[in-house]
């Protein structure tokens, strides 16, 4: 498979030049491949946020090879690998980044490990992979490099794989995990439309929303803007998911909510 993209997603940030390294070294194995920087501002060592933002962004992306590290455990004995998903193939750290995008694709066909020597730069460095083993996996893919020659193939079922979040829905109640928070403040849940259908609170045009001690009743409407300016909301956000909101205000420092936290949603 040659692929005319590298899509790259990290926690590098802007400030240093890693990302343009690893911008470097794809442009000199493979000149021809163009990359979409996904984004470089994922909280740093948030695996977690990472694999949802690469989840959430994979399917409006091309055939593509993806580039992924967000990476806390580097220079251990974590694994390295390249996986096979549909019309990607997704390179980076077996640290559960990479399986829930690889779902969006269609699901993991297949997996190797990344050993193979002529496929990774000799810098004796070993706390940059992105450099070194992953960007350069990534580009000899994208100039056609079969998945196979990177290494040995590994049992897709030992994949290191996140927790899915938590979720439970009831008569009239959803309760669900803070899955994401967007640079907006935007707290979106582990829950959609569907479990509001499932729970028979879609008809409602208010909702209790219970965070804690403190229950609140909040509009359930389309548009950030159909509440007046700094009032929150519910809605159903770009990925499906029921979100809380504030207009042009920031609903996790509202209502004190980060990853994981779990929110109440009733009549």
């Amino acid at each position: 498979m040659t692929a005319d993209w590298v899509a790259f997603l990290t926690d590098y940030g802007l400030a240093d030049g890693y990302v343009a390294a690893c911008h470097g070294v794809i442009a000199r194995i493979a000149p021809a491949a163009r990359v979409i920087d996904v984004t470089h501002e994922v909280p740093a060592q948030d695996v977690r946020h990472g694999a949802v933002v690469l989840a959430d962004t994979l399917p409006y992306l091309p055939p593509s090879i993806v580039l992924a590290v967000v990476d806390p455990e580097v220079g251990t004995r974590r694994r390295a690998v390249a996986v096979v998903a549909g019309e990607h193939v997704l390179v980076g750290p077996d640290n559960g980044l990479l399986p829930w995008a690889a779902d969006a694709a269609g699901g993991i066909e297949r997996a190797v490990e990344l050993t193979a020597p002529e496929y990774r730069l000799v810098t004796g460095a070993t706390t940059f992979d992105g450099r070194d083993v992953f960007a350069p996996a990534a580009a000899h893919l994208a100039a056609g490099v079969d998945v196979s020659a990177l290494g040995p193939r590994v049992d897709v079922d030992t994949l290191v794989r996140l927790p899915d979040p938590w979720l439970r829905v009831g008569p009239e109640t959803v309760e669900a995990e803070v899955h994401v928070v967007d640079r907006f403040g935007n707290v979106a849940l582990a829950a959609g439309a569907t479990e509001l259908a499932g729970a028979a609170l879609d008809g409602h045009a208010r909702l209790r929303v219970t965070v804690g001690e403190r229950s609140s009743y909040l509009p359930l409407a389309a548009s950030f803007a159909a509440v007046p300016e700094g009032d929150p909301v519910l809605l159903i956000d770009s990925a499906g998911r029921l979100a809380l909101a504030v207009n042009r205000g920031n609903a996790a420092e509202a209502l004190r909510l980060r990853p994981g936290d779990r929110v109440t949603i009733g009549a």
